[in-house]
């Protein structure tokens, strides 16, 4: 495996490429607004310009907790189908139905071809399905988690406790901090980054530049790994920035996950 020319350091990371900010609001009768969404109490539509003429749509049973954080608004509500579900500024963050799918995938492809990987830092995931992952992992001695939104922590705990779990475990340490400004003096510290950020909109906006992977290539020791959902144009213009060779990864070695997940493609990156 090649060698970083500037310090010597092969630095590894995993990039799972998502789709591009859903602009999201709820319809129907019956509508109030909450800050710049509009929703109902009967349906939840999400619209994004990656489906052009039509909309995830989800019955709401109950909303069951809606409140304006000091960073963004955030709903909880029952549905019908998908059992609880988590809404950040309008878009759907996760439910309880099928969450399982993107938290394992973030977590357990980084940490499976990391050897025995000790420190661990998860970016944003409030939420703390990555934690509840990442708690599995009898080798890990330290998780760190950075999370701006205190908030979603808190409704986590309460209406998530199925996901929330991790938080219980004494190697578990939480930062209510921008990520941004966490890493700033991190250097060779960690064996694994997740970030698992919202949409580049808001209070996630400083995850999405090339100063910010920057710092999370800094923040890695030789040999380490990190797992983030960007963009398409997000991964080539701040992505190539800091590492010289980007290369398709898990298409040769886990071509079934590229078939089951037509919307996502997984990438290897390394600098060399």
């Amino acid at each position: 495996m090649d060698k970083l020319i500037s310090n010597n350091k092969l630095k590894l990371s995993v990039v799972l490429l998502g789709g591009l900010c859903s602009l999201a609001y709820y319809h129907l009768k019956n509508k109030f607004h909450l800050s710049q969404f509009c929703f109902s109490k009967k349906w939840f539509s999400e619209f994004s310009i990656m489906w052009p003429g039509q909309a995830f749509s989800v019955e709401i049973k109950k909303i069951l907790y809606e409140t304006k954080s000091k960073y963004q608004n955030v709903l909880v509500f029952e549905s019908t189908t998908y059992g609880k579900v988590l809404v950040l500024d309008g878009v759907i963050q996760l439910t309880e139905k099928d969450e399982f799918a993107y938290h394992e995938m973030m977590t357990h492809i980084p940490m499976t071809v990391s050897k025995e990987p000790k420190n661990v830092l998860v970016v944003g995931g409030g939420d703390g399905g990555i934690i509840r992952e990442l708690c599995k992992y009898k080798s890990v001695e330290n998780i760190d988690i950075c999370e701006i939104d205190e908030t979603v922590i808190e409704v986590s705990k309460i209406y998530f406790k199925n996901i929330s779990c991790g938080y219980e475990d004494k190697r578990v340490n939480v930062f209510i901090e921008d990520a941004s400004k966490f890493l700033e003096n991190v250097t060779n510290t960690y064996d694994v980054i997740i970030v698992d950020s919202s949409d580049p909109i808001g209070p996630a906006e400083t995850l999405f530049n090339q100063n910010f992977y920057e710092k999370i290539y800094n923040a890695l020791k030789p040999n380490g790994y990190c797992v983030a959902q960007v963009r398409r144009d997000i991964l080539y213009i701040y992505m190539k920035s800091v590492c010289i060779y980007i290369y398709i990864y898990l298409k040769i070695k886990y071509n079934i996950f590229i078939e089951n997940l037509n919307e996502h493609i997984y990438i290897y990156i390394h600098n060399n």
